[in-house]
């Protein structure tokens, strides 16, 4: 039966693969690329001559159908995103979906991620942590997710554009208060690599003017906060907010319902319910595909 192997690679240094992905993706019948060009240089600094196809946010679903082919012929595939942990913030869990309900075996190829790379260099409380990704460029959207991590105890992780750094801590300076502490992770791994900790008002003042490469920025979460959802009853608005945090999270409809349950009026499967809708607006497709340091 044919395998989907998810492959963690280098978010720079070349040198960051492991052993194991190195034989996975040479052994592979086929890689599926975010970036292709990214994807060759790696796989010829390595000497490995497996093909690479593109797998973009643009062509996912048209992918589908010709990966479950090759895995019902027994072929073994390859997901790689252009740096780090697929699937992170990048595309391919569509696919992985579409081969898990079918039957077919997807491993992990576990390796490099940004999120873990700059949390252990952060300086911060990094446990529990949360991850977003990509905020949403609109201001209101923007504002609700950060206004809703505002007094969670959990460290964010955020990753942001270098061209929009400067604005990306303006915001959160106006949500977190200037003092909240705070690291931006600039290019992990590579020879400008840059890790710069401090308050937030430190570091609007070093970024001012942005920032060259891949950012991954973590803020430490509220000194006060509790850790338990279930400290106050939310209204409707409150409870909206913290249910689109956690469809950013991740998490699944069933464990939203479960977790929200205990402050919320409306029954699990009213709560369920939302979470699916909520779940199926957040990953509704985007043209424009974000170079990312998963």
């Amino acid at each position: 039966m044919g395998t989907v192997q998810v492959v963690a690679t280098p978010i720079g240094n070349l040198e960051d693969i492991t052993l194991r992905a190195l034989r996975v993706l040479a052994e592979a019948d086929r890689i599926y690329a975010e970036d292709t060009r990214r994807t060759r240089v790696l796989l010829e600094h390595h000497g490995i001559a497996t093909r690479a196809v593109s797998l973009h946010s643009r062509n996912e679903e048209g992918r589908i159908g010709e990966a479950l082919e090759r895995l019902a012929r027994g072929e073994k595939l390859a997901i790689v995103s252009d740096a780090g942990t697929p699937l992170i913030s990048d595309p391919g869990a569509h696919l992985v979906a579409a081969a898990a309900q079918a039957g077919f075996r997807v491993e992990p190829i576990p390796g490099p991620s940004a999120v873990l790379a700059a949390l252990s260099v952060s300086g911060l409380r990094a446990h529990p942590f949360t991850f977003v990704g990509f905020l949403p460029r609109r201001g209101g959207g923007r504002r609700r997710l950060l206004v809703s991590h505002r007094e969670r105890p959990e460290a964010l992780v955020i990753f942001e554009s270098p061209n929009r750094i400067a604005d990306t801590l303006k915001d959160l300076i106006e949500v977190f208060g200037p003092e909240r502490k705070a690291c931006v992770a600039r290019e992990l791994t590579k020879l400008h690599e840059e890790v710069v900790r401090g308050t937030l008002v430190d570091l609007a003042a070093r970024f001012a003017e942005g920032a060259r490469g891949e950012v991954t920025l973590i803020i430490e979460g509220g000194e006060g906060a509790e850790l338990s959802l279930a400290q106050a009853p939310l209204d409707e608005v409150e409870l909206g907010l913290r249910l689109e945090a956690l469809v950013r999270e991740g998490r699944r409809p069933r464990e939203i319902a479960a977790l929200l349950a205990p402050v919320s009026a409306l029954p699990r499967r009213e709560l369920y319910a939302r979470a699916v809708t909520a779940r199926e607006a957040y990953r509704a497709p985007n043209d424009e595909t974000e170079g990312t340091p998963s």
